[in-house]
């Protein structure tokens, strides 16, 4: 029996293609290159995810401040409205100036996992216009005048020595 010349072979008269030894390990080997970098890429989207976290936590915090603060409320009470949202650690400035209250909240933000990494600083504000017939705004404030305040768990000096309370 001849087989027709049709430049392919057909399957039960081809050898059997046997791998090459060159070959033995490739997948290994990729897989070692590409799973620190898989785990090195989800470290950082999770590490975004949690400044972007902190990030809109600074930003309710600034806002709930400028809320309570223009509704002339006093100034431990604007603090603790910040305090509440804010990240740990984070510094509260309440400021007001003629008819707008502004409140800024700043911290650093350090990753768990990381402690070699460096801290990122994030900040947000937040300004309100004050209630119409306010004349004092509250206890320990008066128009212009700005206080800084560190929330629980943190300690600060000023040029005056330590606060307790962490008002400077």
């Amino acid at each position: 029996m001849r087989i027709p010349d049709r430049g392919v072979a057909p399957l039960w008269a081809r050898r059997p293609v046997l791998p090459r030894r060159g070959d033995r390990g490739s997948v290994t080997a990729e897989a070692a290159v590409g799973l620190p970098a898989l785990v090195a890429v989800l470290g950082a989207a999770l590490w975004a995810v949690a400044l972007v976290s902190a990030q809109l936590a600074c930003v309710d915090a600034a806002r709930a401040g400028a809320r309570a603060a223009a509704r002339g409320e006093p100034a431990a009470a604007v603090r603790a409205a910040a305090a509440l949202s804010a990240p740990h650690g984070a510094e509260i400035t309440v400021s007001i100036a003629g008819e707008m209250a502004r409140v800024t909240i700043s911290a650093q933000v350090r990753p768990t996992w990381g402690r070699m990494l460096p801290p990122v600083h994030i900040e947000a504000s937040a300004s309100a216009a004050t209630e119409p017939g306010l004349a004092d705004l509250s206890d320990a404030m008066s128009p212009g005048a700005e206080q800084t305040y560190q929330s629980p768990g943190e300690t600060f000096e000023s040029a005056d020595g330590p606060s307790q309370d962490g008002v400077r």
